[in-house]
Order: C-alpha cells, then structure tokens, then sequence
C-alpha cells in the first residue's frame, strides 16, 4: 500500500493515507470543501472501476453512498477481506437505505461477539 509518510513535531513517523469518496455527483460534491479525493460515478461499471483503481493506488479509506454500494456489493464484499482499503457506506441525498447501518452493525457483532446496536424494549 501507497501511503505518505511524513514527521510528527516529535520526529515519529505518521502514515497518512488518502481518502476517497464515491457515488452520485449531488450526494458527494460536499466533500470536495474537506479535501478528499471525490469521484462522482453514472453506472455499475464506473463505480467498480474506481472502486478498484482507489484500491489500486493506497487510499486507506473509501467512503460509498449507499445507492452506488448497492449495485456493487460483489466489490464492497472482495475488500471487507483486506485490511485496506476500509469501506464505509454513507447516506446518498435521498437518505439512508439502511445498508450502511447494517455494515456497520454487523462489524460491531463480529468485534463484539453479540449485538449492541438493536433497540431493545423491556
């Protein structure tokens, strides 16, 4: 993996990955004003192609809206193998659909061994 290294102001090494961010122009173009890489996607093909090429050059972190992720869950699936790059799945402009939850709440169950997240009345 890619990475840039530079210096802490006390000489340790910090490894700064690059953070990327796809999906649909209107639900991503936010992200621009804090400095990530943001690539707005028209299809299935386009999204995997950079999903895959983000991969391929060392971000360490790849945030997906939920309607792209949806179409492309076979790729999302191929790198939660891998230690990176993360994904994470975020809401589009139309709101959640509940995937992004859903990842997250299962990693969590996996961590923890049971779920912590479900509402539970009583």
């Amino acid at each position: 993996m890619k990475s840039a290294r530079m210096l802490s102001g006390k000489g340790c090494v910090i490894f700064m990955y690059k953070i990327g961010v796809v999906g649909e122009r209107d639900s991503i173009i936010a992200f621009l004003a804090l400095g990530l890489d943001v690539k707005a996607v028209e299809n299935k093909d386009d999204a995997e192609k950079t999903v895959d090429t983000m991969a391929r050059k060392g971000y360490g972190l790849i945030f997906i809206t939920e309607t792209v992720a949806k179409d492309i869950s076979e790729t999302i699936e191929r790198y939660k193998k891998q230690m990176l790059p993360a994904i994470i799945l975020i809401p589009g402009t139309q709101g959640s659909l509940g995937i992004g939850l859903a990842s997250v709440k299962d990693n969590v169950e996996k961590a923890v061994g049971v779920d912590i997240l479900s509402k539970k009345e009583g």
